[in-house]
């Protein structure tokens, strides 16, 4: 029988866990699986054209995939980002990594617009990795930095979204729609084991694996701070997707007859974000994140009449794409890292905070495309504006 000392002995010796890279290794790891999982979202942006030649159909009549895509995305927010806070992590981003790689390659094989759509749907409320990723950064980070690391995460994510409309117009444009899905599923399944492997494996806390989304309403009427960031990000996230899922319609219509690969090159103005992010950051740590998301609103703001005037203007268009990257990632980092540390629920938190967000991205987006089918490119320019009108209007009224 083994001895008491020997007993005594292994119950001391600690649960060996995997070895975590270097700080700065590992940042940059969680950046890019963020930046190719959140590219999931917005393949079908700057497919709109390729898929409805496919499908025999105009552009402007399946534009409600790209809302769909944002949809799935804030329903599998709703379950699966506050698992965060107490499921082990690493588990959780291996199957949603795979729900995610089968899910794009059932879109590439899909035989019409509805069975798309309804993969769209799946891979898109899978693919969430980039906000269980976020939280964790967060923890990791020394208080004095921590809007700084969260902010490269972001930038991670932003370079992404960019990459969905760039390389994704151009392969679309060279190899059909179709391979552009396969591709994803591919880069989904690579990066998303190898983060899993080096993320914690244990239980962060014990109870019901779904109390964090039982509890989202209590977390939100007891942090005014998070409630302000969640209506804030859905006024300004919902301006962005108005535009910006709409913006193919306009530079592949009759008003500029571009190309499905060049119009998508018009993404590289996206690269903003990925330079706005790490300042931003460091202005939050600086000066507060209440001050960094009011200029935000401002530069918003001042973008809409110039994406109005670039309906007819090309050179207006391309300084209203810089003006809203700018203010969109500016208001992401500011209002994320207040979510971040408004409660002792990280995860939680943070899952009404891009729950929010996105909901307020689809329905803009959804009106955004009835608009451009009704009132041309103005109607979505007016869309954008309510909304940047409802993000700040009920915020400053209802403290």
């Amino acid at each position: 029988m083994p001895s008491a000392t020997a007993t005594a002995a292994r119950a001391s010796t600690p649960v060996r866990q995997p070895r975590t890279p270097a700080p700065g290794l590992f940042l940059t790891l969680l950046a890019v699986c963020s930046a190719v999982t959140a590219a999931n979202i917005y393949l079908a942006a700057p497919l709109l054209p390729l898929m409805a030649r496919d499908f025999g159909s105009a552009p402007s009549a399946i534009a409600w995939i790209a809302s769909v895509a944002q949809l799935g995305y804030a329903v599998g927010l709703l379950f699966f980002a506050p698992l965060g806070d107490s499921a082990n992590r690493r588990r959780l981003v291996a199957g949603l990594t795979l729900v995610t790689a089968l899910a794009l390659g059932a879109s590439a094989a899909a035989p019409g617009a509805a069975a798309l759509a309804a993969a769209m749907f799946v891979a898109s409320a899978a693919t969430v990795i980039p906000q269980l990723l976020v939280p964790l950064v967060a923890e990791r980070a020394p208080a004095e930095r921590r809007a700084r690391h969260v902010a490269a995460v972001i930038a991670g994510l932003f370079t992404g979204i960019v990459a969905a409309r760039v390389v994704g117009a151009l392969a679309g444009q060279a190899f059909g729609w179709r391979w552009v899905f396969a591709g994803a599923a591919v880069l989904t399944l690579a990066l998303g084991l190898a983060t899993a492997v080096v993320l914690p494996s244990r239980r962060r806390r014990e109870g019901p694996l779904f109390a964090g989304l039982l509890a989202l309403p209590a977390v939100l009427r007891s942090s005014p701070e998070l409630w302000r960031a969640c209506v804030r990000q859905a006024g300004m996230f919902g301006a962005w997707s108005a535009l910006w899922t709409s913006l193919a319609l306009l530079l592949t219509g009759p008003e500029y007859g571009l190309s499905t690969a060049t119009a998508g090159m018009f993404g590289l103005f996206g690269l903003t974000a990925s330079a706005v992010a790490p300042l931003a950051g460091g202005l939050v740590d600086r000066f507060g994140a209440a001050r960094v998301v009011r200029s935000a609103y401002l530069i918003a703001a001042v973008s809409v009449p110039l994406f109005w005037l670039g309906g007819h203007v090309l050179w207006a268009l391309f300084a209203a794409a810089v003006a809203v990257h700018a203010a969109l990632v500016a208001s992401h980092v500011a209002n994320q890292t207040l979510a971040l540390t408004a409660t002792s629920t990280p995860a939680t938190a943070n899952t009404a905070y891009v729950v929010a967000g996105f909901a307020g991205g689809a329905a803009a987006s959804a009106l955004a495309g009835a608009a451009f089918s009704h009132f041309g490119w103005g109607g979505v320019c007016v869309v954008a504006g309510v909304w940047l009108v409802l993000g700040w209007g009920v915020t400053a009224v209802r403290r």
